[in-house]
């Protein structure tokens, strides 16, 4: 019974529910609705999962630390309409290059938010809150009402989210989705195999003890927020290849879908705990239910925002009492040791 506590953590009883959700919803929604368990409901939530899950996995590095990163839907937003505008205006630049100026433009605005944060010690939900209107207001000066279209961007960017890079019978893996994957793969061992990881989650754990350790938490910090900015302009790329069409709205939203994914893949909203795969799995459960439900019930965008308050809800009550309930009972065979040893 002890070896099993010490083989599985409370987080992971987390990821193993969200999977059991995941399969009864797609078993539910497979008997209600008729062709739902096809190739083309997975290749639709695969490519939108991409985009909120490559978001998600930036928002988790910020959480860690006891952060929160509600700007990343504009900087979504901008970096695809200002790497879509470079590339109408500029049609030969590499695909590489396209890449990387949408990572170092969404790193900019990331570092902004870190330096408020990290070093004026201004709070993360009122410094994101403010530069969530800052760059959506940049969006709309920059855009002048323009549109970018389909038809002015070089053709690789739009035939790239429809590409298949493999074929599991009728379901396709496309290059968006397994670029997210890619990501979650080396973020989920940056959180656990390197010394950056642990800190994140020993600032937030306790942020004065980690000050008091000696642990540099003001860079710590900042390198979150960096980070979740990249990758946020990395998910802007994908917006501009997944829908061509770019407008001065562009990613609103995004930042409650990614904040959703995070509390509902158990990453602690009072940092510590959490892991990106967690994250991924908490924005897949989010897209399928969001999906199923319009094509069950015919629910509005309306209702589906609603549902996203419902989630973070409820996830975050079970943090406080599922995973604190399983945190005591992990925590009890050492106090019986301790108690014993003293005896």
């Amino acid at each position: 019974m002890n070896s099993w506590r010490q083989r599985i953590r409370p987080e992971q009883i987390r990821e193993l529910s969200l999977v059991g959700l995941i399969v009864i919803a797609l078993l539910v929604f497979g008997w209600q609705i008729e062709n739902f368990l096809s190739a083309r409901t997975f290749n639709r939530i695969t490519t939108s999962v991409a985009i909120v899950g490559m978001v998600a996995i930036g928002q988790t590095l910020v959480v860690l630390t006891r952060n929160i990163d509600l700007s990343v839907g504009s900087i979504v937003g901008f970096t695809a309409y200002f790497v879509g505008a470079q590339l109408a205006a500029n049609p030969t630049m590499p695909p590489a290059a396209a890449v990387a100026l949408a990572v170092l433009v969404g790193g900019a605005m990331g570092l902004f938010n870190g330096v408020i944060v990290a070093y004026g010690r201004v709070p993360a939900i009122i410094t994101t809150l403010g530069t969530l209107a800052i760059y959506r207001m940049l969006l709309i000066n920059y855009a002048n009402a323009r549109t970018i279209t389909v038809d002015s961007l070089p053709s690789w960017v739009v035939e790239l989210s429809r590409q298949t890079l493999l074929t599991i019978g009728d379901f396709a893996v496309r290059p968006l989705f397994a670029i997210t994957i890619i990501a979650v793969i080396v973020f989920q061992f940056v959180l656990g195999y390197t010394i950056f990881g642990r800190r994140l989650y020993a600032i937030g754990s306790n942020p004065e003890a980690a000050r008091f350790a000696g642990l540099p938490v003001q860079q710590t910090v900042l390198a979150a927020f960096v980070l979740c900015g990249m990758l946020a302009g990395l998910a802007g790329f994908l917006f501009l290849s997944r829908f061509g069409n770019i407008t001065a709205v562009a990613g609103q939203g995004i930042e409650l879908e990614s904040v959703a994914a995070v509390v509902v893949g158990g990453v602690n909203t009072f940092g510590g705990s959490g892991t990106v795969f967690g994250a991924l799995l908490g924005a897949f459960l989010i897209d399928l239910l969001g999906q199923g439900l319009l094509r069950w019930l015919g629910i509005s965008e309306f209702w589906r925002d609603a549902l996203l308050g419902l989630l973070i809800l409820l996830a975050v009550a079970s943090d406080s009492v599922i995973l604190g309930w399983l945190r005591r009972l992990w925590a009890a065979p050492a106090v019986r040791v301790e108690a014993g040893n003293e005896r």
